[in-house]
């Protein structure tokens, strides 16, 4: 054949995406490899992503409700799969790189923490060196993934994982830093987009909202349903930024953004739910127990090392570091019924049948 399925994709990338999107062939990574036949660089993230186990582990991670039983709540891997189509959607209308978009939404969470935030806030504040979940995304595919070698993503790909998280006080604030690829951008709004929606579905199906307790002036400008509010959101996002299909003059500096008035009342929407649901007293009434089993699975493995996985030992002693640091990455690694399973097994008594 004249081109390779890839070749073809690259150089049909070259005509179609828009001169801002980033394109796979000049895709870099920390150890060079050779190219695939079949895919680009993106894709093959995306598919390395998909195919490991701390993506599949996401399945049983809290999203907001502590490890529901509802076969309809959101889980953090229904969580990623909205942020994914959110984002390729907008994607997809701007002349992004969708492929390369798909790659970071679905790597964005894979480092949060069983339990969710309650979790997450647990190992922040028994490990010295602070735990965020952005960060021990990064540190799977870098370097637990593939028995220390990590996934040897790309760079965007890492970077737009990493730089996904944004400061409490705004959708648009960073806290990290700024994605240099607007498809590293999109992602870190469209999370945002999506668990807003998606969190008060979940917190109307579990009492904690009424539809009477929504924002009615904020509604009024996003929309009343789930669906409306998503339209608005995301159409807004292609309307405010068509300049990323190279058709007009980009921002000075050119960030993915609101209009200022969506903009307002998505933030005022969140805050809402801040107030209402994330930080409310009914959501957070399990958050001592999480506290409690995580702090004592994680005292238990530091007198207990060898209790241990054997692939977190052995790149720990490569990589010279204290063992509460390998501690850590096993109970980040839980889902939220196998760390209850492990504190069971641990702590608590065996029964016997007769």
């Amino acid at each position: 054949m004249a081109q390779t399925p890839r070749e073809y994709q690259e150089a049909l990338e070259a005509r179609i995406l828009s001169p801002l999107a980033a394109q796979s062939a000049t895709a870099v990574r920390e150890r060079t490899e050779p190219p695939c036949p079949l895919r680009t660089a993106y894709q093959r993230d995306r598919d390395r992503i998909l195919h490991s186990k701390p993506f599949r582990r996401l399945k049983h991670k809290t999203q907001v409700f502590i490890a529901p039983l509802g076969d309809h709540y959101r889980t953090r891997l229904t969580h990623t799969l909205e942020v994914t189509q959110v984002a390729r959607t907008v994607a997809r209308a701007l002349h992004l790189n969708e492929d390369l978009t798909e790659a970071i939404g679905l790597g964005h969470d894979l480092g949060h923490a069983p339990f969710g935030h309650a979790g997450e806030t647990a190992l922040t504040r028994i490990f010295v060196e602070h735990f965020r979940h952005n960060e021990q995304s990064r540190r799977i595919i870098e370097v637990l993934e593939r028995n220390g070698q990590g996934l040897n993503l790309t760079y965007a790909v890492r970077e737009g994982i990493y730089l996904h998280s944004k400061a409490r006080r705004d959708i648009m604030t960073t806290a990290w830093g700024t994605a240099s690829t607007l498809e590293g951008q999109l992602i870190k709004i469209c999370d945002s987009v999506a668990y807003i929606n998606h969190d008060i579905d979940d917190a109307l199906r579990a009492g904690v909202l009424h539809q009477a307790d929504l924002p009615v002036a904020v509604l009024d400008i996003l929309g009343h349903t789930h669906g409306e509010r998503l339209h608005t959101m995301v159409g807004d996002l292609v309307d405010c930024n068509w300049w990323a299909t190279g058709e007009g003059d980009p921002p000075d500096p050119p960030l993915i953004s609101m209009s200022p008035s969506i903009l307002a009342a998505t933030n005022e929407l969140r805050d809402f739910m801040y107030r209402e649901v994330y930080l409310a007293p009914q959501s957070k009434a399990d958050d001592s127990k999480v506290r409690f089993v995580i702090e004592t699975l994680f005292a238990h493995f530091v007198q207990h090392p060898d209790q241990l996985p054997a692939d977190l030992l052995a790149i720990n002693r490569v990589r010279g570091e204290a063992i509460e640091r390998a501690v850590v990455d096993y109970i980040a690694g839980m889902t939220d019924r196998y760390a209850l399973e492990i504190f069971k097994r641990i702590f608590m008594p065996r029964t016997w049948g007769a």
